[in-house]
């Protein structure tokens, strides 16, 4: 079973600013979280309800739940989240999800 953390992200602003803080700085920190399987980083390009909600979505992919809190306490997450929060606070939801 696949356990993933998911982040949501609105608009931002400055879209070429946030895209190179998050390619370059946020995504490679995020990549060092012990157990990750992989990154998926998706641009979202329209809704069929109109204007997206969002701007971008990322899912971070585990094995299982033991690797996944294993992670999620680990330094390098605590990094990542350190972050994330200089860049994105107030424009990320983060959710938690299983393969059902």
């Amino acid at each position: 079973m696949t356990v993933k953390l998911i982040a949501l992200y609105k608009r931002p602003e400055d879209e070429k600013a946030f895209l190179d803080h998050y390619e370059n700085v946020h995504a490679p920190l995020a990549r060092k979280v012990p157990g990750l399987e992989k990154l998926v980083v998706n641009r979202v390009t329209g809704s069929p309800m109109g204007e997206a909600e969002y701007f971008l979505i990322a899912e971070m992919h585990f094995p299982d739940r033991a690797t996944f809190d294993a992670a999620m306490a680990s330094e390098e997450n605590r990094a990542a989240g350190k972050d994330l929060m200089s860049f994105a606070k107030g424009m990320v939801t983060i959710l938690f999800a299983e393969d059902a």
